[in-house]
């Protein structure tokens, strides 16, 4: 803005400045690292390796997941999934295998729940129908079992919280199950899964160890009940 100065200057000062607020001290502020797509991968990262020998392939396969630990040695240190790899000696599953492990780790990368994961790959379905691993636990399609096992590693870090029986359920599961050999003494057991072999699958688990009694179903491995 122009302004004409129409009387004689007899004199003048400078105006000073207003000092400006002081900034605010960051020395004690710690903003914890969260998960994102922009953090550069480490030298180092920490890996499990898990194991699977699906009916469906003639090779076992190994899965190995790769967490990264961030705010090491804070208060907020947690380790979070980066990457996964599958390998095999069978090369029937290769080119799939490969492209499912690429967009698992991208989804690793960017972080936020991705925990939804699990319920993604548990659901599925082979078209030629699934398979009973070890155990009794039935699995609708290989990728359910890579699903499974991602699962199970989330909760081994503490991504995904474990549901564990409680003492008394443990209890009454074991009466039952009691009860049920000596009403049908006659029944055999499933080697491979300990589980009455006239068992069916627990829609809840998973795993063929639903015994029938007094009109109620009843699964030994979950303690999931239905009667009527």
């Amino acid at each position: 803005m122009t302004v004409k100065i129409e009387k004689k200057i007899v004199g003048y000062q400078v105006k000073k400045a207003e000092a400006a607020a002081p900034e605010a001290s960051t020395e004690n502020t710690f903003a914890p690292i969260e998960m994102n797509e922009n953090i550069a991968r480490p030298e180092f990262l920490l890996g499990s390796t898990y194991k699977i020998k699906p009916p469906v392939s003639e090779h076992a396969l190994y899965i190995t997941i790769n967490d990264i630990l961030l705010n090491e040695d804070t208060d907020h240190e947690v380790r979070r999934p980066y990457e996964v790899f599958i390998n095999s000696k069978s090369m029937e599953h290769y080119q799939w295998v490969i492209g499912l492990t690429r967009v698992i780790s991208a989804v690793f990368r960017k972080g936020g729940d991705i925990t939804f994961l699990v319920e993604e790959l548990s659901s599925v379905y082979d078209p030629n129908g699934g398979y009973y691993k070890k155990g009794g636990v039935f699995m609708p399609s290989l990728v359910a079992e890579i699903g499974a096992v991602i699962e199970k590693h989330m909760k081994a870090i503490g991504l995904i919280e474990t549901e564990e029986l409680s003492d008394h359920t443990k209890q009454i599961l074991a009466e039952k199950r009691a009860a049920f050999e000596a009403a049908h003494s006659n029944s055999a057991i499933n080697s491979d899964t300990a589980f009455p072999a006239n068992a069916t699958v627990c829609k809840k688990c998973s795993t063929k160890a639903v015994i029938v009694m007094d009109g109620c179903k009843t699964c030994l491995n979950c303690g999931d009940s239905k009667c009527g």
